[in-house]
């Protein structure tokens, strides 16, 4: 398809799978921005529950993507699991109105999000022709979709539900996903043309020795990440009560709302995207960038670095200056930046014909492990001291960095050999 018109260089597609992501993610940080706060102050509940709610939550937020991928793939098409998918999620952001309805809403949301969040990555290939180098890139300026609507989402959504309301926040949610909606079934005529999926390969030894090398590397890969984000998604479950009672907001005489720190992540990574990416093209061009699996090792390490920081900051006193929250914040973001867009983008284009979807959607299953291990590991907020549990997290990311160091040459050999045909 490179003889298609672009847009910033890029298929004119990739603009439109990146707007209706961010608009999707706007409903999805939005909701979650508020999720913890509204559990512990509106619903009462105790840390530790809360913590597990929040960690089953956002686990079945990334399981229900293997089912979904399946069924896109083998049944309903990439277009129409999108569009079912992006509709269930609206309702239960709705439902999140009525606290009578607020489990029977994140199953909802849940089980929507099965559907649309694998169908839409793995559409990205399909704007590509074989070797077109701009497919390196593509899931990095499709990550930053990721972080406009992340960083937006606290600042609407948490601004409003901490202030008026919280069912008004999550009802903002529910506008952002039938908005990303409607991008998306806009731009369809800028979107390839949806086969159904080829009959599986017939087996031949070369063939399935090969598969099964691909499979093990990316399940070596699932479970590194599985590691990294027990640490990792502590930003939106533990970490928030730190900036609560351990961050002093104060700048002059103005308090800074809790959730306006949760944008930061978002913002970093479309501040340092750019250069970043600039820098990894230098390194390219000379023959020097690091292969993926080291660059996403050096992540898992950046941000081990991020909780060390925080580690000592809770040792030396009890609160802590804003500006070393932001300073963790850059920290680890640099890190997510080397391992996230990395992962997902082994994860599709690696991915065997016609299965887009399932490959893209066990990427999200690293994700589900690891916010249910996160949720259990957040359970330790109340047990530890603060600067205990933050050199915890540090452990557990270092973990991950070690075991994607084991799996670099492996990944090096599959790589090149998927890339030779």
């Amino acid at each position: 398809m490179n003889d298609q018109p672009t847009w910033f260089g890029q298929p004119r597609g990739l603009t439109i799978l990146f707007l209706t992501n961010m608009w999707e993610q706007f409903s999805y940080y939005g909701m979650r921005a508020l999720l913890i706060y509204y559990m512990t102050k509106q619903l009462m509940m105790a840390q530790a529950p809360a913590s597990v709610v929040y960690g089953a939550y956002t686990a079945c937020a990334y399981f229900t993507p293997i089912i979904g991928g399946l069924i896109a793939d083998r049944w309903l098409g990439k277009r129409r699991a999108i569009i079912t998918g992006g509709l269930v999620m609206a309702a239960g952001h709705f439902m999140m109105a009525s606290e009578a309805l607020f489990y029977p809403a994140l199953a909802t949301i849940a089980l929507g999000n099965g559907l649309f969040l694998p169908s839409l990555p793995s559409q990205i290939d399909d704007l590509y022709q074989p070797g077109d180098p701009r497919v390196g890139w593509a899931y990095n300026v499709y990550y930053v979709g990721v972080n406009i609507g992340g960083f937006l989402a606290p600042l609407v959504c948490g601004t409003v539900g901490e202030l008026y309301g919280w069912h008004w926040g999550f009802g903002l949610a529910g506008i952002g996903m039938l908005t990303g909606l409607c991008v998306y079934i806009w731009g369809q005529r800028y979107l390839p043309a949806q086969a159904k999926a080829p009959p599986l390969p017939k087996r031949d030894a070369p063939r399935a020795s090969f598969p099964r090398e691909t499979l093990l590397l990316l399940a070596a890969i699932a479970l590194s990440v599985t590691v990294f984000r027990g640490a990792y998604e502590q930003v939106g479950n533990t970490l928030p009560l730190w900036a609560d009672v351990g961050v002093d907001r104060h700048a002059g005489t103005a308090i800074i709302p809790m959730t306006w720190f949760q944008s930061l992540n978002p913002l970093l990574v479309m501040v340092m995207t750019p250069p970043l990416l600039a820098l990894w093209r230098r390194r390219a061009a000379a023959g020097t960038e690091e292969r993926p699996a080291r660059k996403m090792a050096v992540g898992a390490t950046i941000v081990a670095g991020a909780f060390l920081l925080l580690a000592a900051l809770a040792a030396v006193g009890d609160t802590a200056h804003w500006l070393w929250l932001v300073l963790f914040f850059v920290l680890l973001t640099l890190g997510e930046l080397h391992i996230l867009p990395t992962g997902l983008g082994l994860f599709a284009r690696l991915a065997p014909r016609g299965l887009g979807s399932t490959t893209v959607a066990a990427w999200f299953l690293a994700s589900f492990a690891g916010s249910l291990a996160a949720g259990f590991v957040g359970t330790l907020w109340s047990w530890t001291r603060h600067a205990e549990f933050f050199a915890i997290l540090a452990a557990v990311a270092l973990a991950s960095a070690a075991m994607l160091l084991l799996i670099d040459r492996s990944e090096r050999r599959v790589r090149v050999r998927a890339e030779l045909g």
